[in-house]
């Protein structure tokens, strides 16, 4: 073999290489979805994380309602796509972000199921909600309806360190919630009322979504969390199952005949890797971690 020749050899095998890194990149950035393939398919969203609005990198503990109500918009599209899990691990975050999702999710004509992980609390049970079913392990975290506004009085600090602020602004309320001091009766008067518009929109989706009267759901909505367990046994979820499970009723519900197919249009990859982002796992999981609710655990 000459030198040319062995040169030739190896640079076709490069190419080769090259192609085949660049195939299983685009099917690991898109989840395995198989663009136009024909058949039975359920199709899986992730939802892991904060919720929140923004063009954010998703799957590193932040669930942007872009990315979601996207995979929602390709799935409905899909004439292959006959069901719809959303797998959701996620404390909640923004009621802006979970009403972009539940209105995505309005404008789905496919059963849309929802499977619940680890953590599915707050805004993360306003978008499963209005879900075909909904199923949870028992000791899923879900339930926390309601909504909280938080803000930081650091006057004490600011003035052992010595800091004075002059704040000019164009009316009484403008400078609500600085830290360098506490709200005046009138600001948590007002803060009240937004917070309880907010959770009443929070209650009649509920209500609406799982077949309660409002006044069911408020006695239900004081911000504790509930076990799978127990949000079954309030009408909260329908059945215990896991993602696999939810698959199949998915399917079911899709007038799937046998097995389904099964694609997953934003499954966190390995794709990241290959385009030289660094994948923490504490910051995947830290829906899980940093959740305000704390974590279950079975030993110690």
């Amino acid at each position: 073999m000459t030198g040319s020749s062995r040169k030739l050899i190896i640079y076709l095998v490069a190419v080769l290489i090259l192609l085949v890194i660049i195939a299983g990149s685009a099917f690991l950035i898109f989840g395995g979805r198989d663009f136009g393939m024909p058949g039975n398919r359920v199709d899986v969203i992730y939802v892991q994380g904060v919720l929140l609005t923004g063009s954010l990198p998703t799957g590193f503990g932040i669930a942007t309602s872009e990315d979601i109500t996207k995979s929602l918009k390709d799935a409905s599209e899909d004439e292959g796509v006959k069901a719809i899990v959303m797998r959701i691990n996620s404390p909640g975050g923004s009621p802006a972000a979970s009403e972009e999702i539940v209105a995505a999710m309005k404008k789905v004509k496919k059963p849309i199921v929802v499977s619940m992980g680890d953590v599915a609390a707050s805004g993360a049970y306003y978008i499963s909600a209005p879900a075909d079913r909904i199923i949870a392990n028992p000791d899923t975290l879900t339930g926390s309806i309601g909504v909280i506004w938080e803000f930081q009085n650091k006057s004490a600090f600011y003035d052992e360190e010595g800091i004075a602020f002059y704040i000019a602004k164009t009316g009484d309320l403008k400078d609500m919630g600085g830290d360098w001091r506490g709200l005046s009766d009138e600001e948590k008067k007002y803060a009240d009322q937004i917070i309880l518009e907010a959770y009443d929109r929070f209650v009649k989706e509920v209500a609406t979504g799982r077949n309660l009267s409002v006044s069911k759901v408020k006695d239900l909505a004081d911000g504790r969390i509930y076990t799978g367990a127990k949000a079954r046994e309030l009408g909260l979820v329908d059945d215990f199952g896991s993602l696999d499970d939810a698959i199949e009723v998915a399917a079911s519900l899709g007038g799937i005949q046998g097995k389904p197919e099964v694609t997953y249009a934003n499954r966190p990859s390995l794709s990241r890797l290959l385009f030289g982002e660094k994948i923490e796992p504490e910051k995947v999981a830290s829906y899980y971690y940093e959740s305000p609710y704390g974590q279950l655990f079975s030993k110690s």
